[in-house]
């Protein structure tokens, strides 16, 4: 996993200058790659956590002199607000928003990234405890819609925004035997959700596009082992690539729906997977 070091890192062109990003889930791990990428395309950044030092939970490293993501998105000269709100909480998202409209003046980008698999126990489809399946629902999408319902009427205002999502490859295919299903159904009903709000808002030159993570290397993901050998042995045969992804590499795609490289695209699910999902 590479370790970020915002003061060592290119300049990238400054095509966010003057936009104002939201990243859900943005404490640590993936979440924390896109904050620092928008920020470094020139955005001031909303960090979004349950926990602004969520780092520590994976002892993931920040750049030196940094205590939370906030900070090392002010070493790029950037305004950040670091907030602590609970996604599965509407009332709580929508202070989010407002106190991000009053203080940074709008709402361009959002990146819902909060979420994951945190619930554990029995998960096969024919078993699943349903308190354990509404959890993730209410962790996964319904935490996504909080987010998108709370920025829509200010990007139907401003008359532009890019919204992006976040599936899974897990959202996508169906593995393992019938087991990981609450999270599964989660990521699947989110990558449909991003297409109806996609059909919605395009008028109002809002795009709406999903990305699906496929095995990345996040500090979650290693301290749950997934760099081991035998773990990166066993993956490494489904990717074509032949090699686990890198938060990086989901950071670029943000990139790409979070700019004007994407404007013609909207309502699109992509797998950053290095080939484990082709079709």
């Amino acid at each position: 996993m590479t370790v970020f070091d915002v003061t060592t890192l290119p300049e990238l062109p400054q095509k966010l200058r003057g936009k104002v990003a939201i990243v859900t889930g943005s404490a640590r791990g993936l979440g924390r790659a896109y904050a620092l990428r928008l920020a470094r395309l020139g955005a001031d950044v909303v960090v979004n956590d349950l926990d602004l030092r969520a780092n520590r939970e994976y002892d993931e490293d920040l750049t030196p002199g940094c205590v939370t993501v906030v900070d090392e998105i002010r070493t790029l000269d950037r305004r950040a607000l670091g907030i602590e709100a609970d996604v599965t909480d509407a009332t709580q998202v929508q202070a989010m928003v407002d106190r991000t409209i009053k203080e940074l003046g709008s709402v361009d980008v959002l990146v819902c990234n909060a979420g994951g698999a945190l619930f554990r126990g029995n998960s096969n489809a024919s078993e699943m405890p349903m308190e354990t399946f509404h959890k993730m629902m209410d962790l996964n999408l319904n935490g996504t819609i909080h987010a998108c319902q709370a920025v829509a009427p200010q990007m139907k205002s401003q008359k532009s925004g890019k919204i992006v999502t976040v599936s899974s490859q897990a959202g996508l295919r169906s593995q393992g035997g019938g087991g990981g299903t609450p999270y599964a159904v989660a990521k699947a009903a989110i990558a449909h959700y991003t297409r109806k709000l996609a059909d919605e808002l395009g008028p109002h030159n809002v795009t709406v596009n999903c990305i699906a993570p496929g095995w990345i290397l996040s500090s979650r993901a290693v301290a749950g082992g997934r760099a081991t050998p035998e773990s990166r042995a066993r993956l490494e045969q489904e990717i074509a690539l032949k090699r686990l992804g890198e938060p990086e590499d989901c950071a670029k795609v943000v990139e790409f729906l979070s700019t004007d490289l994407s404007d013609y695209v909207t309502g699109q699910i992509i797998p950053i997977c290095g080939g484990v999902c082709m079709f």
